[in-house]
Order: C-alpha cells, then sequence, then structure tokens
C-alpha cells in the first residue's frame, strides 16, 4: 500500500493537505500540521464559518447526541415525519416574535435551503394564479449559497466564474448592497443613503415589471462577501413597504448572521434589532442553528405564504433524503433549548459589540495601523476592511492577497479568523471576518482582538518591507 502525503479529499487546494482538526474544547482548536504531525492550540475566533456556537465538545452536546442515536430513526419526510421535526419548527415559531412564522422546512445546508425556498417561492405564485411572477430581485456583492440556483442570486468572486450554467442575468437583477464606507456619497445622510437604496429597489421592479417580479432577496446582515455590514435603521421596513406596494414576497438570508447571532432583543432572528420591522415573507437560517455537530439549516415561511399553500394545492412538490431528519432535528432543537436557558444569545450579542468597540478604539481610530480602513458589524459577527490607504480608501492589487495574508498569519500567531477578497467588487479589496463563538467571555474577546491587530500590524510590516505600501 503506497502512503502519499497529498490530499485526497477533492475540495479546497486540490494536492494538498491542510491543517488537520484533531481536538479541541470550548473557544479553542488542537490542529495538526499534515507534514510535521507537530500540533499547536489555536483560538477559534470564527467558529469554522460563522457555526460553532457553543465552542468544541461541550459536555451537554456529547449527551446530547448520544441521547439522540438512541431516540431517532430515520423517515422520509414525503410519506412520513417524526416529532422532533415537528419540535424544533414549534421552538423556532413560538420563540420569534408573534405572527412571523407559520411553517418550516429542515435541511441539511444553507444553500439546499435557498435553493428551496426559491422552490417554494415559485411554487406560491403558482398556488396563487401568477405564473408570470419569475424574476428574482437580490444584491451586488451578496452571497446565497454555491449550488446553481444560489449562485444566480449571488454576486461574488466565487459565483462568477460560473455564470454561464446558471440563470440568465434578466431574470436575477442586482440592487446595491447597504456599503456605506464607500456608497455614502459627501454630504449624504444616512437617511438620505437608506433612501436612495430603496429608490433603486422600487425602480428595478419597476423596469422588471412589478408583476414578473416574484421576490426580493437580501442578507440582514451581510456576510462573506464584502464582509460584515449591517443594514441600516428603516432599510428593511422600507422594503417591507416597496415589495408590498407591488405584491412582491421579501425573503431575508439569516444563514450567517441569524439563530441568535445578532439579536440585540437576544431572539432568534437578527431583524429583531430593527423594531419597525415586522419580518419577511420567507426567511432561511442555518449554521449555528446545529452548533456545527449536525447539519442542519432551514426554511421559515409567514402566515401569509403557508395560509396560500392551504388553500391552493395544500401539497409541496417534492423532497429530499434528508429533510426534516429526525437526528438533525432533535440535536438542534436541544442545542437551541441549551443556548436559550444560558442566555447564550444575549452573552455573544454583547460580547461581539465588545469586539466591534475594541477594534474601533484599538485599531480603526489608531494611527499604529495603515491599512484598517473600516470596522463593522453587528452584535457577533465583525470584520475589518483592508485598504493601502486610509485616506482614499485604495484597496490591494488583488494579486497580493492581503486578506489571506492577514489569516495565514493570525493562525500562526494562534488564531482563527476569515481572510477574504473581493470586497470592494468581486475583484479587488481586502477583508477579515470574525464570528465568535456564543460561550465567548470578555477574556477571550480581549484575545480575539490583540492576536487580530498584531497580526495586521505583521503583515503591514511584510508590505512596507516589500515595497507594496
Amino acid at each position: 500500500m503506497t502512503v502519499t502525503q497529498e490530499s485526497l479529499l477533492f475540495s479546497g487546494p486540490v494536492n494538498k493537505k491542510l491543517p488537520m482538526v484533531v481536538d479541541g474544547k470550548g473557544n479553542y482548536l488542537i490542529i495538526e500540521d499534515a507534514e510535521t504531525k507537530e500540533q499547536k492550540k489555536i483560538l477559534d475566533a470564527c467558529g469554522g464559518a460563522a457555526v460553532c456556537a457553543l465552542g468544541h465538545k461541550d459536555d451537554d452536546v456529547v449527551k446530547i447526541i448520544a441521547e439522540a442515536s438512541t431516540k431517532c430513526l430515520y423517515s422520509f419526510s414525503i410519506s412520513l415525519t417524526n416529532y422532533y421535526a415537528e419540535e424544533l419548527a414549534k421552538f423556532y415559531i413560538e420563540n420569534s416574535p408573534e405572527g412571523a412564522f407559520a411553517g418550516a422546512l429542515w435541511t441539511c445546508s444553507g444553500s439546499e435551503s435557498n435553493e428551496n425556498a426559491m422552490k417554494t417561492i415559485r411554487q406560491y405564485w403558482k398556488e396563487k394564479g401568477e405564473p408570470e411572477r419569475t424574476i428574482f430581485v437580490s444584491r451586488k456583492q451578496s452571497y446565497h449559497g454555491y449550488t446553481t440556483g444560489c449562485m444566480a442570486l449571488s454576486d461574488s468572486n466565487r459565483s462568477k466564474p460560473f455564470d454561464e450554467i446558471t440563470l440568465p442575468s434578466d431574470q436575477v437583477p442586482k440592487v446595491s448592497q447597504v456599503y456605506p464606507y464607500r456608497h455614502l456619497k459627501e454630504g449624504e445622510t444616512i437617511e438620505s443613503y437608506t433612501n436612495r437604496l430603496l429608490e433603486e429597489v422600487e425602480e428595478t421592479f419597476i423596469k422588471a415589471g412589478p408583476n414578473k417580479v416574484a421576490c426580493f432577496l437580501a442578507e440582514t446582515l451581510s456576510g462573506s462577501t464584502f464582509g460584515t455590514s449591517p443594514s441600516l435603521p428603516g432599510y428593511l421596513a422600507g422594503l417591507r413597504k416597496v415589495c408590498d406596494k407591488y405584491g412582491v414576497l421579501l425573503w431575508l438570508d439569516e444563514v450567517m448572521c441569524g439563530t441568535g447571532r445578532c439579536s440585540a432583543t437576544g431572539g432568534l432572528n437578527c431583524w429583531e434589532s430593527y423594531p419597525d420591522f415586522k419580518g419577511p415573507d420567507i426567511q432561511t437560517v442555518g449554521k449555528t442553528l446545529g452548533s456545527g455537530v449536525v447539519t442542519i439549516a432551514g426554511v421559515l415561511v409567514s402566515p401569509k405564504v403557508k395560509n396560500t399553500f392551504v388553500e391552493g394545492t395544500n401539497m409541496i412538490l417534492g423532497g429530499q433524503t434528508y429533510h426534516q431528519h429526525a437526528f438533525n432535528c432533535y440535536v438542534a432543537l436541544e442545542i437551541q433549548k441549551k443556548i436559550q436557558k444560558e442566555g447564550l444569545r444575549q452573552n455573544v450579542f454583547n460580547m461581539g459589540e465588545l469586539l466591534g468597540k475594541t477594534l474601533k478604539e484599538k485599531g480603526l481610530n489608531s494611527s499604529k495601523y495603515k491599512t484598517i480602513g473600516d470596522v463593522r458589524g453587528l452584535g457577533g459577527f465583525w470584520s475589518l476592511e483592508i485598504v493601502k490607504n486610509k485616506e482614499t480608501k485604495e484597496p490591494f492589487d488583488p494579486s497580493l492577497k492581503v486578506g489571506s495574508k492577514i489569516s495565514a498569519k493570525a493562525l500562526e500567531n494562534g488564531l482563527v479568523c476569515m481572510g477574504l477578497a473581493g470586497t470592494v467588487d468581486a475583484v479587488v479589496g481586502d477583508h477579515v471576518t470574525l464570528a465568535p463563538t456564543f460561550i465567548v467571555n470578555e477574556e477571550d474577546i480581549s484575545k480575539i482582538a490583540e492576536l487580530m491587530l498584531q497580526s495586521i500590524s505583521e503583515v503591514e510590516a511584510d508590505l512596507i518591507a516589500a515595497g507594496e505600501l
């Protein structure tokens, strides 16, 4: 038998082994170098891709999984169901603002949830007798998943290479994202900027033909494409008004920012941070729902959407093998109960706000750091936009891969973060994102900020030495 040092996994760098996660506890991971087998303890400031709400190897979760293995039997959602899927739906609906949601579909990933939301919206309009509504309006610099339907809804450096095999551009028109750091005009107020964004949405509906638009889709808080830029005051309520004016469904993607990560009220939904907004027609969720120990995500529908199906065919067209998966739903439900009982949704919001404040005070507002152009986020989700010139906001040449260099340097220093590219327009620009676990404390926050800023400073020194800064 031949032993190879090459990776046999067909993902990421195809012919290279990445560092192996071999152990961990709480907010820390033990990683092993694929070649030297040297092990290192690192602080996980991302929880994977904003996933691990309870950190790693939580004692209660170990017990929950053991219990699930004795209780949960597989059932195919087309012909059978199970109590655990029903109970998880009840939990999410009852712990959201009254009247927000009336039904849930549990899937295995955010991409899968967004694909199913597209199909739900398509069937909704057929049930309503308006089959001509086939246009999905979404935003520039958005990311909704890596399946073909989702990539058409997205606008990122990960989706653009596949434009030729996704929906045509006139079926998925894009409007401007909420990006005040770069798009707020000189002398323009936030209120005026918000109104300008909303006017663009309405103009896009009119241009496409209001009777042809099926939905408007947005991330309540943007995720990986250009950093965590929150919705502005009045923006969500304004979207609701425009969508209602033209009979368009409003769909929020909270796969990354939802399920407790970014709610000022300590609620499940990021949009609860905006008291003038009463909820979407459809919402997709995922990530922290299962805290990384089970593969689960979901689609939530409002009473309006559910009633349209009930009053029509009363049947969803099709289902997938692992929809409403009993084991996944049982584990996710118990995880959510634990998070709620221990007040961890409010904790991650408060600790995350402390992280944002610390990064602004020590990084953004300090002359020590030459490349931190902006620090933005909400609750437990924050990003630093990295620029070559803070005055002009000029980005680095993408060939330098500055975002990746910062995340690599952070890993050397014992910190996991997400260094990403294509921030400005899916081609140029860099940012670094942090998404700590829900169990993070003040000591952790201080260390995350310290290691993050140290890593940026060291990359800046390298760039100066290379004549790039």
